[in-house]
């Protein structure tokens, strides 16, 4: 449940991301502290709640002694920052990324952090079919997967040395405002934009697993309040959709039409043609009575 006792002093790392942008929005409906980091300087940023957190700008790849007391010792930490996405083939996501978010997050453990809340990722699971749920065997098959996997591992053995606790935020699909321009839905409405008549894609038979941000920023805020449950927990809808339907529902919302020219490309060869996250975990904990 949220707010369990006492208003706590939460860091958002990675704020100015598109998915932080929207937990400290979710985080500001609630009487938490909150400390917001990110690269950019704070005078270079647009965002509504700037003036409302403690805005603190930090390159997390930097060496410091102590980085629980930089950020002035907060009672939790929702880590959402990476480095290089959407590019998840590229290895810079095992070599740069693992090495520097194990560091960090290792720092800010050994120096007093207790609550510790990481995303992570549903292509964790690999190329496994239908229904994902989190006592599956781990399969990374690409190097974003195989970093962050091999992250949550590191941090599940840090605590046989560290006593903290760990809540490991498997995302799946989300869309809304400030997505990436290569998501599939920010294709579409450019094409419509374009005035294009056509909008060519695969067959659109895919199933996946799709939340809007905002409620996506919803769960994960509720997960890291929240004193029952822990260690990997999926933050997902629970519900396939196939893309064809994803497109058709966003243009029935936004009272446009356009021809989906179906089989253009083909279907992707890194991601099975059907899956979709268990949410009975997730379910649990929205459902907690506060």
């Amino acid at each position: 449940m949220i707010n369990e006792g006492y208003n706590m002093k939460v860091l958002v790392t990675g704020a100015t991301g598109f998915i932080g942008n929207y937990v400290v929005k979710e985080l500001l409906k609630y009487e938490h502290k909150i400390i917001a980091t990110s690269i950019e300087h704070k005078n270079q940023l647009q965002f509504s709640w700037i003036e409302k957190v403690d805005y603190i700008q930090a390159d997390l790849n930097e060496d410091k002694k102590d980085w629980f007391a930089f950020f002035n010792e907060p009672d939790q930490i929702i880590h959402l920052a990476w480095e290089g996405l959407p590019n998840y083939n590229e290895l810079f996501h095992i070599e740069r990324n693992l090495p520097r978010n194990c560091c960090f997050v290792k720092n800010i453990i050994e120096n007093g952090l207790k609550k510790v809340v990481v995303i992570g990722t549903c292509f964790e699971y690999g190329m496994q079919s239908g229904a994902l749920n989190e006592t599956m065997a781990t399969m990374p098959d690409n190097p974003y997967a195989i970093a962050k996997d091999t992250l949550r591992k590191f941090l599940e053995q840090l605590q046989k040395k560290i006593n903290f606790e760990l809540k490991w935020v498997r995302l799946f699909y989300m869309y809304g405002k400030g997505q990436s321009p290569n998501a599939i839905l920010s294709q579409l409405d450019r094409t419509l934009q374009n005035g294009e008549t056509s909008f060519n894609m695969s067959g659109g038979e895919q199933l996946r697993d799709y939340l809007p941000v905002e409620k996506v920023a919803e769960y994960i805020v509720k997960i890291a309040m929240q004193n029952k449950v822990y260690g990997i927990i999926n933050c997902c809808s629970g519900t396939p959709v196939s893309i064809r339907k994803l497109l058709e529902n966003h243009l029935e919302r936004k009272k446009r039409s356009i021809h989906l020219n179906l089989g253009y490309y083909p279907y992707p060869d890194y991601e099975p043609m059907a899956f979709w996250g268990d949410s009975s975990k997730l379910n649990g904990i929205i459902k907690r009575k506060r």
